[in-house]
């Protein structure tokens, strides 16, 4: 299974006590594949750093590059599936060029993603850890 995740879910995920922190071990324990672009960890960067600090971003980075359970991928073209807000364009694109199964996020940009026809779906991260 591969997945993609918001920044908001892995911001939440990362944190032990929080209802979403299965996702990040499922993620761990290899039980689905981490879909990222350079954009998506240049965001996820940014945002947890910000707010969780350099050393906790240090060490998912850490993970993120010696873990087998991560896609890499380059999108060379814009399918803009969502205008609201297009800087989340970035998630769909990654979704699309990775097969993604899943996209996962709480944010409602992304409905109109919902209804593109392409193969992932868009799923809550409740919705997530039900499938799992």
């Amino acid at each position: 299974m591969i997945v993609v995740l918001d920044t908001n879910v892995l911001l939440q995920a990362r944190a032990a006590g929080h209802e979403y922190h299965p996702i990040l071990q499922a993620w761990l324990n290899q039980r689905f594949t981490l879909a990222m672009s350079a954009e998506i960890m240049l965001e996820y960067e940014e945002v947890i750093t910000e707010r969780a600090g350099a050393s906790r971003w240090a060490i998912l980075e850490k993970l993120f590059l010696i873990s087998s359970n991560v896609l890499r991928v380059d999108p060379t073209f814009r399918f803009h599936l969502i205008s609201h807000d297009v800087d989340d364009n970035k998630f769909t694109d990654c979704a699309i060029v990775a097969s993604a199964d899943y996209l996962v996020t709480d944010d409602h940009h992304f409905a109109t993603a919902r209804l593109s026809g392409h193969r992932f779906q868009v799923v809550s991260p409740r919705e997530l850890m039900k499938a799992l």
